[in-house]
């Protein structure tokens, strides 16, 4: 009696349950493995010691959890709706409840969705279960979507950070650059000149010309008075451009001394600041040039490495249900119901023998 109602009318109830009202369930299958490319520079191409392709466990660990987490929950239930999909009235024990709480969510999403991860091999499988084989895949395509998108998320970031630095330095290059260029913008219009350099050639070369024509006029004076008479009106109009002559040449020479001032700064001041400025400017390009050219070479490393997720086995419609898998679970439950019963019994003799 005890037996049969320890035992026998239980297994008749699990049985009944399981092979009237629980519902068939299919399952869609899917494999993938994080992949990640470094395309080889020249160097490495020529020595032969680029690794092409390899499998990023990290990058593999980070998605194993993310499937299993509950923004990846959250995201499938938008895109779905997980309650409606799993909402089975006729089947209690194995559907989901329509009002069921987020934690309930999760705890039953664990359930359906197994996940697989061989650590040596660096691959992931799922087996997605559901009470359609449409729905199945579904899911399946969902968390598939998801995680390649996680995974471009993580290449994003990956990218972020190894330009980062490089575009901090090329934008504070680019800072002094342009304020090496305004302050030598500035000289020019505070002074009205271009470049005193070329000014100043410009002015010796002027002087230059004017010691040649002194020299000449001094020539054709002598010539004159060794010939003519001293009231001689030649003579006079030699010396009125003797003395022209000189007065510009030394007019030009205070320009470069202390005699001619442009806005309390005398020439040799106004060249001296030039320079610096434009040593400025010249450093300043340089630095912009070697920070540029740092910030491609940053961007090209990191256009080289990509991550991506590679699909091996997309996800399967099932053709055949194959949960719950009725005759195992009314064996388990039989064994289990049979064993207790068989402790109970042990429990009950050893304390009816000793009293």
């Amino acid at each position: 009696m005890v037996f049969t109602i320890w035992v026998l009318l239980p297994t008749i109830g699990i049985g009944g349950y399981l092979y009237t009202s629980a519902v068939d369930q299919y399952a869609s299958y899917v494999g993938f493995a994080v992949r990640k490319e470094d395309a080889p520079s020249a160097v490495e191409i020529l020595g032969g010691i680029a690794d092409i392709s390899s499998s990023s466990s990290s990058d593999t660990d980070i998605l194993f959890k993310f499937i299993k987490g509950h923004q990846m929950i959250r995201n499938v239930d938008a895109k779905l709706g997980l309650r409606r999909l799993y909402h089975m009235p006729t089947d209690p024990v194995f559907g989901l409840e329509a009002d069921a709480s987020q934690e309930e969510l999760e705890r039953y999403w664990n359930r359906m969705v197994q996940v697989l991860y061989d650590r040596n091999t660096g691959l992931i499988e799922l087996r997605v279960n559901a009470f359609s084989s449409r729905d199945a895949q579904k899911v399946a395509r969902a968390i598939v979507a998801e995680s390649t998108e996680m995974i471009n998320d993580l290449s994003a970031i990956a990218r972020e950070d190894s330009t980062r630095y490089a575009r901090v330095e090329l934008d504070r290059a680019l800072v002094r650059l342009k304020r090496a260029r305004q302050a030598l913008t500035t000289f020019r219009a505070r002074t009205q000149i271009i470049d005193p350099s070329a000014d100043t050639q410009g002015r010796m070369s002027l002087l230059t010309s004017l010691q040649a024509q002194l020299a000449s006029a001094l020539i054709d004076l002598d010539l004159l008075r060794r010939t003519a008479r001293g009231s001689d009106p030649r003579i006079i109009q030699g010396e009125r451009r003797v003395e022209v002559i000189q007065a510009r040449i030394d007019e030009e020479r205070g320009r470069f001394g202390n005699g001619q001032e442009t806005n309390n700064h005398n020439y040799s001041r106004l060249l001296s600041d030039y320079e610096a400025l434009a040593v400025d400017q010249e450093f300043a390009e340089k630095s912009y040039l070697s920070a540029l050219a740092n910030y491609d070479a940053a961007t090209a490393d990191a256009q080289r490495q990509s991550r991506y997720l590679a699909t091996y086995i997309p996800p399967t419609l099932a053709e055949e249900a194959e949960y719950p898998r009725r005759l195992l679970l009314l064996l388990l439950a039989t064994g289990g119901l049979v064993l207790s019963w068989m402790i109970a019994v042990l429990v009950y003799y050893s304390v009816r023998d000793r009293r």
